[in-house]
């Protein structure tokens, strides 16, 4: 094994703590627009999010914000409010032992450019040999050009690399998919199906993993 890559969300990061910031402004604003209640502003706004769940716009949040026509900026937002980032305790000693054992580090993720100033942001980008947004190459996961383009961008071949995600659907079926080997990262215990060849409950769980490789 000669990479590992990670996803962000839900994976070496939360946003959550910064979403349940802006949510409640969007709710306000749509309310005063459409002059209806804040109740029926979110069921209006949450219905188009997850109206498009994994679809190309799904993952970026400015889509949302111009569909409404709302005065708000994703990037803005990361730039006024970084510490609402929460990088999870497991993620940088996993990356420091990773990057001491002598693994390339490389990020696939299906958000678009600011996905690059989030991880700038959580003090996480240095880690990483290769970060690719769908805006690289016009692709998210779990199709096999977004995967593809990162292992090249780092010269490894699909059996030498390894994907960790918090997703079945995107990062395990789209890396097995092009023979890399898949980790489900399970943090909440969810009950899943038997997908990946690893599921862990926490990064630390990958020096086991990779130290039974050797």
């Amino acid at each position: 094994m000669k990479a590992v890559l990670f996803d962000i969300d839900g994976t070496i990061l939360t946003e959550m703590p910064l979403i349940q910031l802006f949510l409640p402004q969007v709710y306000d604003k749509l309310s005063k627009k459409f002059g209806i209640s804040k109740d029926e502003a979110r069921e209006q706004f949450l219905g188009e999010i997850f109206g498009r769940r994994d679809t190309y716009d799904w993952h970026d949040w400015n889509f949302f914000f111009r569909l409404f026509d709302l005065d708000l900026n994703y990037e803005e937002l990361l730039e006024a409010y970084p510490h609402k980032l929460h990088v999870y305790p497991d993620t940088v000693p996993t990356l420091e032992w990773l990057r001491e054992e002598g693994y390339l580090l490389g990020v696939i993720t299906s958000g678009p450019e600011y996905q690059r100033l989030k991880l700038k942001l959580a003090g996480l980008l240095d880690y990483f040999d290769v970060v690719v947004t769908r805006d690289d190459v016009n692709a998210i996961k779990p199709e096999p050009k977004i995967f593809l383009y990162a292992l090249e961008d780092l010269g490894v071949e699909p059996g030498e690399a390894m994907m960790v995600g918090d997703s079945l659907s995107q990062d395990v079926y789209g890396a097995k998919n092009v023979g890399m080997t898949a980790v489900w990262i399970n943090r909440e215990g969810e009950k899943g199906y038997n997908m990946a060849d690893y599921e862990i409950r926490t990064l630390h769980e990958l020096r086991k993993i990779l130290g039974g490789w050797e």
